[in-house]
């Protein structure tokens, strides 16, 4: 457990983060748009990201070519998130948007954990995970309505 404990806070502080860019992203996307709002969110961590690359290690961009040809297709997937988190937010507001989001994540994982596809370790469907899809499916109706 002394190893878990670290892991629970960084999730957690990437939930945060999440919920803080999507209204900042809502707020972009009501006055500016959906395109700029994602470029503007897209180009921001382009900059950081490769001046963090840069300055720690120089980064290894020549490996690319070892990695999987689907896996390849994360930052045009990105461009999908960041635009629907945006797009949603200032639409369906920050709660609703978020719980339809989390819950797409979590049933979207299960299958691909279920069926062990695109690289996933096989984590077959049983009784307790349905049970809490089932209960996320409820959950996200019971907010969004």
């Amino acid at each position: 457990m002394g190893t878990t404990i670290p892991l629970i806070i960084i999730a957690a502080i990437g939930g945060i983060a999440m919920a803080l860019q999507a209204q900042f992203m809502g707020l972009m996307d009501k006055q500016i748009g959906t395109l700029e709002s994602v470029f503007i969110t897209y180009g921001g961590g382009g900059l950081l990201v490769g001046l963090a690359m840069l300055l720690s290690r120089g980064g290894n961009l020549t490996a690319w070519q070892t990695v999987p040809w689907y896996a390849l297709s994360a930052g045009a997937l990105g461009l999908v998130i960041v635009g629907t988190i945006g797009y949603g937010t200032a639409r369906l507001g920050l709660v609703s948007a978020m719980t339809i989001i989390i819950a797409a994540q979590f049933i979207s994982g299960a299958v691909i954990d279920h069926f062990g596809v695109l690289g996933a370790d096989l984590k077959p469907l049983d009784l307790y995970r349905l049970s809490g899809i089932g209960l996320l499916l409820m959950g996200t109706w019971l907010i969004v309505r």
